[in-house]
């Protein structure tokens, strides 16, 4: 399949809606100037071909896609462990609701939502550095340093209130073991990580390859756990509109309000698009249309 050919089409095709529906992340100052207009798209596949188009060596800020990466560390060091205070069923509410997370007594619904995530970090921060575990497996991943904008980080501490809240929420239900303010750093510093469409695309590779590690070849999460990272990603990856992506993708998928999705085809490949305008659920708007556009000219979807 021509893949490159494939990516070309799809970016020339979205690129004239640019800038025409959906509004950037503002409520976090350093995402709210990010300029709108922009486009990329990159994939990689299980024997390590790449395509690429667009915008899609231009760096971004991940967001809750690291939430991907705090649930592989956090799977790999606890196994069924982790999961004695995290749920796994979709939240149906907003990424950072909180009237969720008090009628179910400070257990999140599930480790993609902003309260599970903080969660997951706070079981990492009792086993070791969260912040360079998590620099140390995505370098190792794309093969090339990764790190994270610091501005993005203090950005997001000076404006967390409501993660601020969430986090003291559960730790006074006795959800968090650590310092609450050790635990918030560290999951802004996740959040905060840069990487481009096509790092991101790499950086995922394992679970298209039954959590094989795409570089070295070691198993990084079992061949069970992968399966199971993926089930989460298509039912809770892309906060409250998992439903519409997989009635329209239907592909694993997790996003970020920084604009980026990342997909997986098991056994095929993984992709990554990306463009900062979001819609209301918080997922970018153009994305959406381009996973949708590759999914029904490729014919590749889990069902």
């Amino acid at each position: 399949m021509q893949f490159q050919a494939l990516l070309e089409e799809i970016v020339a095709t979205l690129r004239p809606e640019l800038g025409r529906e959906g509004q950037v992340a503002s409520y976090i100052p350093a995402l709210a100037r990010v300029p709108a207009a922009q486009f990329g798209i990159a994939l990689r596949t299980c024997d390590g071909h790449e395509a690429q188009a667009g915008d899609s060596t231009t760096p971004f800020s991940i967001q809750s896609i690291s939430k991907l990466f705090t649930l592989t560390l956090g799977m790999r060091e606890m196994g069924e462990t982790l999961w004695e205070r995290i749920g796994r069923e979709p939240s149906g509410n907003p990424f950072n609701s909180l009237v969720q997370l008090e009628s179910e007594h400070g257990v999140p619904r599930n480790p993609f939502i902003n309260a599970g995530a903080i969660a997951v970090t706070d079981r990492l921060v009792s086993l070791f550095d969260a912040k360079a575990e998590m620099l140390t497996l995505l370098s190792s991943l794309c093969e090339e340093p990764i790190r994270y904008d610091e501005e993005v980080a203090a950005s997001e501490a000076a404006t967390g209130f409501r993660n601020v809240a969430m986090a003291n929420f559960m730790k006074s239900f006795g959800r968090i073991d650590n310092d609450v303010a050790a635990v918030l750093d560290a999951y802004f510093h996740h959040c905060a990580v840069r990487m481009s469409c096509a790092q991101l695309a790499r950086a995922v590779g394992f679970l298209c390859r039954d959590g094989v590690h795409p570089a070295t070849g070691q198993q990084l999460l079992t061949e069970r756990q992968a399966r199971r990272v993926n089930s989460l990603m298509l039912t809770c990856g892309t906060y409250d509109a998992a439903g519409e992506f997989a009635f329209r993708i239907g592909l694993p998928c997790k996003s970020g309000v920084g604009g980026g999705i990342v997909a997986v085809v098991p056994d095929r490949l993984t992709l990554c698009v990306w463009s900062p305008a979001l819609e209301s659920s918080g997922n970018s708007l153009l994305g959406m249309k381009a996973l949708e556009m590759f999914t029904a000219k490729t014919g590749l979807s889990i069902f």
